[in-house]
Formats: C-alpha cells, sequence, structure tokens
C-alpha cells in the first residue's frame, strides 16, 4: 500500500504547486487591497478637515516679506507657495519664512501653499540638483525625509490636515531603473506624510514626474500622493485639461496646474519674479493642532 501511495504522489506535485503559486500571489494582493482601503479612508478623514482653496496661486523662491504680501493684497492672487524646507531648495536661506510670518500672512488672508524640495531623482535634469539625488536606499530616505517634512510643517504653525507638496524637478522616466527608484522615493515620503496625519502632494512637470505618476495610478500602484500640482507653461490655466493626467484622477479639489514661470509682476510697488499657478486644492490649516 504505501508503494502504491509513493507511486501517486508524483503526479500531484505540479498541482500542488499551482494551488501553492495561487496562495503567493492572493495573499499580497488582499494586505496589498487592505493598505489602499486604509490609505483611501485616511485620506477622506484628513480630507474632510482640510481648508480647501479655488483661485490663482504663485510661487517665489524667496518666501517675501510681510509687508510685502500686503502689497500683494492688490493682485488677483490669494494663496502663496512657500518653500519651507528640504535639502534641495534653490533657496536654503529664508530669512522671513517663520512661525510668525505664516501666521500674519494668513491673518491677512493669504492662503499657504506648502513646498517641500527634498532628494532628486538620480537622473535630474537640472545640473544644480544632482548633488541631491535620492541615493541607493530610497524607501529609507523617503521616510526620513517625510518626517522631516512633517517636522518642520508644525514648527512654522501648520496642522494637521494640510497638505505638504513634494517637489521633483524633471527627471528621465525612461530611464527604468531611475523611475523605479523615484517612484519608491515618492510612496515611501507620501506613507510618512500620511502616517502623521498630513496630506501627500506632489509637484512636479506635466511631462515628466506627473506623467509618472499618472501611469502608476493606472497601474493601481499603492501610497500615491493626494493631490498633484502640474507644471505647463506656457498654457491657459486649465485643472483638467492637462494631456497627461485623466480627467478621472485626482478630482475634487486635488489639482493645481502652474501655467507661466519666471515672470516679473509689481503690486503695490513691489516687485517679485514668480510662478503662477490656478488651484483648486487643500491649503494649510494655520494655528490648528
Amino acid at each position: 500500500m504505501r508503494l502504491e501511495l509513493w507511486k501517486w504522489i508524483p503526479r500531484y506535485v505540479p498541482h500542488l504547486l499551482r494551488v501553492l503559486a495561487v496562495l503567493l500571489v492572493l495573499v499580497p494582493a488582499r494586505e496589498a487591497q487592505a493598505v489602499a482601503a486604509d490609505s483611501a479612508d485616511q485620506d477622506e478623514v484628513m480630507a474632510a478637515g482640510a481648508v480647501h482653496f479655488s483661485g490663482w496661486a504663485f510661487d517665489t523662491c524667496k518666501t517675501p516679506s510681510a509687508e510685502t504680501m500686503r502689497s500683494w493684497l492688490s493682485s488677483r492672487y490669494r494663496a502663496v507657495g512657500v518653500y519651507y524646507a528640504g535639502r534641495g531648495r534653490g533657496c536654503q536661506r529664508q530669512p522671513n519664512l517663520n512661525r510668525r510670518w505664516v501666521a500674519q500672512v494668513h491673518r491677512m488672508g493669504w492662503q499657504v501653499l506648502p513646498v517641500f524640495v527634498g532628494s532628486q531623482a538620480p537622473c535630474v535634469g537640472a545640473g544644480h540638483k544632482r548633488d541631491v539625488r535620492i541615493g541607493r536606499d530610497p524607501w529609507r530616505r523617503g521616510r526620513i525625509e517625510g518626517r522631516q517634512a512633517v517636522h518642520r510643517a508644525k514648527a512654522l504653525g501648520m496642522g494637521r490636515s494640510s497638505p505638504l507638496y513634494l517637489d521633483l524637478e524633471a527627471y528621465d522616466t525612461g530611464n527604468r531603473r531611475c523611475a523605479d527608484t523615484t517612484l519608491t522615493f515618492v510612496r515611501a515620503w507620501n506613507r510618512e506624510v500620511r502616517r502623521h496625519g498630513y496630506l501627500p502632494g506632489f509637484y512636479s512637470s506635466a511631462d515628466s514626474g506627473v506623467a509618472h505618476i499618472e501611469r502608476a495610478r493606472r497601474a493601481g500602484v499603492q501610497d500615491l500622493p493626494s493631490v498633484i500640482w502640474f507644471a505647463r507653461w506656457h498654457t491657459r490655466p486649465t485643472l483638467y485639461g492637462e494631456r497627461s493626467l485623466h480627467p478621472d484622477g485626482w478630482r475634487g479639489h486635488r489639482r493645481i496646474h502652474q501655467y507661466a514661470g519666471n515672470v516679473a509682476e509689481t503690486h503695490g510697488g513691489r516687485k517679485l519674479t514668480i510662478d503662477r499657478s490656478r488651484a483648486d486644492a487643500p491649503v494649510a490649516r494655520i494655528g490648528k493642532p
């Protein structure tokens, strides 16, 4: 009888292996679905407490003085992008930017879009950003910088449910290894920011980082940004006409279009060189725990 059993076992081994393979696929898939559901639930909770802004916004490398911000109330802008943290900022020295400035301009009626410029893609195009590339451990680097982003936002008086916009300059998305490294970094950053109760946003070129994130969204990748800020200059401002984004992606107060850059404007006798944006997106919750 034992001999008969051993004779039949080899016949069923392939079937057992196929069953095992199916289980190995299904279990991680269920875990991924659970993570996705958790992220979606988390976003819904945070979005419910978020402050939304619809209108015109600008950003400039160095945070303007409170006096300049008061003068610019004569413009149509009512939101300002602030490069508040990150080792990749073009203007590391920000003498005007502190908790008092944030509270002061908010009382004037300004909304704040916090921009974190951290590590950049290994294949970043801008030469001046190549000394701050992500490195060999993108997941760890993303988590570290996600914590930095949250810590600095808290120090400036930006409360939970505030969006924190990760700025990645244009990179070669056709370089598979570089693109994978960059996406891993972005996902880790997003997850860490969410873990602390903030909304992860993402800024990049429409044809580069934004197109890359859109492809990841269509592929069902998890831990993606909650809000998208896409740069396409020399065009009319449009939130849902961008060709690199599907109209169904990031709907409902989750888009910003940067439609012009490096333009000079003067309001109230104060001149700034700015980038222009049209926004329908969350802004920082100022002075809230």
